[in-house]
């Protein structure tokens, strides 16, 4: 009885960490925002030794921070270059695996999100952000690697949570979308070093068009 109730709550606690990371990365809960046990637990309809916990995983994983309470982590900016490396790295890795281990309805579904980016021209900027992560976030998932996944969601976190300043030009948003194809292809073709190289180029493509214009 002990070991299921101490397994329901291990459950709950993953619940509501999951759930919080969601409301950060989404911005509901915004960078430097501080955040009260007692309303958490009202606003999840939950008990306080889950929110606790959560909490607590939240700050393992470098989205929270204690400073007389819990607050939102917030970015230094002039961690640019290293947020962007770090997304290289793990963009290549995922997608090298991917090419390894994508099914067909994976394959599928890429191909349709890269369609419905085009022409960009038709769709509003959060609809075109939201495909963009979600090809990004397939991508991830076909790589069947659950580490390198909880890798990329952290740099997901830093990269949005940097508020770049920055709307990307017409031609900028159909190079992305060129790229996008590129990565495809090698993963249609099975070629790890292809798709590894051409996830690289596309995040280093973004970090060449970002960096210059931020003041860092």
């Amino acid at each position: 009885m002990a070991s299921r109730k101490a397994a329901v709550g291990e459950f709950l606690a993953s619940d509501v960490r999951n759930r919080l990371r969601s409301m950060i990365l989404g911005a509901e809960l915004k960078p430097g925002q501080r955040l009260v046990e007692d309303d958490l637990c009202e606003r999840l309809n939950v008990g306080r030794t889950p929110v606790r916990e959560a909490l607590l995983l939240l700050q393992g994983e470098g989205f929270l921070s204690r400073e007389r309470g819990w607050v939102v982590e917030t970015i230094d900016r002039s961690q640019l270059r290293a947020i962007f490396e770090s997304r290289a790295a793990i963009e290549a890795a995922t997608a090298r695996l991917a090419a390894r281990h994508a099914d067909q309805a994976e394959l599928d579904a890429l191909a349709r999100m890269i369609e419905a980016m085009e022409p960009a021209e038709t769709l509003t900027r959060a609809d075109l952000n939201s495909l963009n992560t979600q090809f990004h976030k397939l991508i991830v998932t076909a790589s069947k690697n659950i580490l390198l996944a909880q890798f990329h969601e952290r740099t997901q976190f830093h990269y949005w949570m940097l508020r770049v300043p920055i709307l990307f030009s017409e031609s900028e948003v159909r190079d992305t979308n060129i790229q996008h194809r590129k990565i495809l292809e090698a993963l249609v073709k099975r070629d790890e070093e292809d798709a590894d190289r051409a996830a690289r180029l596309h995040v280093e493509a973004t970090m060449a068009i970002v960096e210059p214009a931020i003041d860092i």
